[in-house]
């Protein structure tokens, strides 16, 4: 079994009035992602949303400007991968969708073995969980076309990583 895992497609970083918009280029993988995601759903297999969402005072913020808050525009998922009755939405406060979130329970409750990894950023948010993918024993697939970065030297770095040290299967 495995599982799509669409990592922070929301407004702040998708949107052009978005604190942190990763860029024009980065829109680009929101139609393949969108295909993807209607497979998924045709297939019923499990579709999981991880979305940064922070509180005022959140540390993170000492390395990046305030995004992502809590209950604001910039925190929602964008319309165009708007979740459907019975996906699933895990709040992240950190790069990694595993780190303090119950996504794992919520995946080994489901049989995933392997996850499918969409999103932005390719060199954070997407390779953190990749990394905490691996050392909980899932099989990574990232999907090429439905991954970006607003640095495409580090994008491809991203990429190259996951590959030689997750073991991660670029598509």
């Amino acid at each position: 079994m495995e599982a799509l895992l669409i990592i922070d497609m929301i407004n702040d970083f998708l949107d052009p009035k978005g604190v942190l918009y990763c860029g024009e280029a980065v829109r680009e993988i929101i139609p393949p992602l969108t295909k993807h995601l209607s497979a998924f759903r045709a297939s019923r297999k499990p579709v999981v949303y991880l979305c940064d969402e922070h509180s005022e005072d959140d540390l993170e913020f000492q390395a990046f400007p305030p995004h992502a808050l809590k209950g604001s525009w910039g925190a929602k998922i964008i319309p165009e991968l708007a979740p459907q009755a019975g996906e699933i939405i895990i709040p992240k406060t950190r790069f990694s969708g595993f780190y303090k979130t119950n996504l794992e329970e919520i995946l080994r409750a489901q049989g995933v073995e392997r996850v499918i990894l969409t999103g932005v950023c390719t060199s954070i948010c997407v390779m953190d969980t990749a990394a905490d993918a691996f050392f909980r024993n899932f099989r990574i697939t990232v999907l090429q076309e439905a991954v970006g970065d607003f640095d495409l030297e580090m994008h491809r770095f991203a990429l190259e990583r996951m590959k030689r040290i997750y073991s991660a299967e670029i598509k």
